[in-house]
């Protein structure tokens, strides 16, 4: 009977953690700032996402911003870099 030698294997993840708190986004709508909602993309769960983005002051499309809190249903505060 042969004694075979089979290799380990190893299960690694590449999944980014599910956080957005920290992240940096770009904007793709314009957000007029206060309560009115524009749009981000972010770099998460190892694609690009979209999110509904609130900000103190007017953010320019374009513009790149880190998210300060999880506003909760994709929702998002954000300021310029």
């Amino acid at each position: 009977m042969l004694n075979r030698r089979w290799p380990k294997v190893v299960m690694m993840s590449y999944a980014e953690p599910d956080t957005v708190v920290g992240r940096p986004a770009y904007v793709t709508v314009a957000i007029p700032g206060g309560d009115r909602a524009g749009e981000v993309f972010m770099r998460i769960r190892g694609g690009t996402e979209s999110y509904i983005a609130f900000a103190d002051q007017p953010v320019e499309v374009g513009t790149e911003v880190v998210v300060l809190a999880d506003r909760g249903a994709r929702s998002v505060l954000v300021a310029p870099l």
